[in-house]
């Protein structure tokens, strides 16, 4: 646990071969992270641009392209899932995530089967399936957990997904009989990237927006008090140069929480270690901040929408582009 009195973790969203072997073991050995995240865009970067997977790939020959994926994936999910069984059988998290086929997220069957069938091939028990919060990904996020397998449900902006995938959790939960560990995934950063050239021009100000629709999300989460669910911040690396590269870690520092950042961002927020709780924020600065961008006549439901719309769609041109050059 990176802090322990606040019960928070802190997960490096990178895989890549070289580094499982190098930096992430000595991350986990200094304490600094205690867990790890990947999704197709980070494979894509690893696999596309890494020599350290030439030599499996060479030994792949006559698979498809999406086999030839998830040999070397899968591989390397199982090196970080080792890594990291000390820290699992510790119960001081451990996880590491892999995410289904993004062109699965409207295909709740589709997305079960493959969600089960990565999980039994990889064979760690520490492994979470990354399922993007659809209303397919619901209907798979409840039948996954209701088997025990552990979930990270991704792609999360708006307080409605993160509501929708607490419940698909606390039925699976209530079904499996006993405790599974998931986390909601929400996305931060983005929203302020989209969102604060327009606040600027309103006299509104910025980077705030992000972390308040988190701080509300966060809230919501722990008021359900699922099993073995907790509220993850994701995509905190800063998009504005500006700011301080660990801001939105030390701005969403929550008790019960987790965040996985870039390598860059850890080590920063390392550097400027603090363990001052950010969250919660009164529910009246967050309403003011929202009625504040309401009253712009700036619509951020359709934000929102236009994020998670966006995020889907990134993921998979990431897939597409792995599978077009393998």
């Amino acid at each position: 646990m990176y802090i322990e009195d606040l019960k928070f973790s802190l997960w490096a969203d990178f895989i890549e071969r070289d580094y499982l072997d190098t930096e992430f073991k000595e991350l986990i050995d200094k304490n600094i992270i205690n867990g790890a995240t990947s999704n197709p865009a980070i494979f894509k970067n690893a696999i596309l641009s890494s020599p350290a997977y030439k030599g499996q790939l060479a030994e792949l020959e006559g698979l498809s392209a999406k086999e030839k994926y998830e040999a070397v994936a899968i591989y390397d999910i199982q090196k970080a899932a080792d890594i990291l069984m000390p820290l699992f059988k510790a119960k001081d998290d451990g996880y590491v995530s892999i995410e289904v086929d993004p062109f699965l997220c409207d295909d709740a069957e589709a997305t079960i089967a493959e969600g089960k069938r990565l999980f039994k091939q990889i064979s760690r028990p520490n492994v979470m399936i990354k399922v993007p919060a659809t209303q397919a990904g619901y209907v798979a996020m409840q039948e996954l957990t209701s088997v025990g397998i552990p979930v990270n449900a991704t792609l999360i902006f708006s307080k409605q997904q993160a509501l929708s995938c607490a419940k698909a959790f606390e039925k699976g939960v209530r079904v499996y009989g006993s405790s599974v560990p998931t986390v909601i995934s929400i996305f931060v950063s983005r929203i302020d990237r989209a969102l604060d050239a327009k606040l600027a021009d309103k006299g509104i100000p910025v980077a705030l927006t992000g972390i308040y629709n988190s701080a509300d999300i966060y809230a919501e989460i722990e008021s359900m008090k699922v099993q073995g669910c907790r509220a993850l911040f994701a995509s905190t690396g800063v998009k504005d140069k500006s700011l301080p590269a660990h801001y939105y870690i030390e701005g969403l520092l929550a008790y019960n929480s987790v965040n996985t950042a870039p390598i860059e961002t850890i080590k920063a927020f390392d550097e400027n270690y603090t363990t001052q709780n950010a969250l919660p924020i009164s529910k009246d600065i967050i309403e003011n901040h929202f009625k504040k961008i309401e009253d712009a006549g700036i619509d951020f439901h359709s934000i929102i929408e236009k994020q998670i719309s966006e995020g889907l769609d990134a993921f998979k041109d990431a897939f597409k582009d792995i599978l077009e050059a393998l």
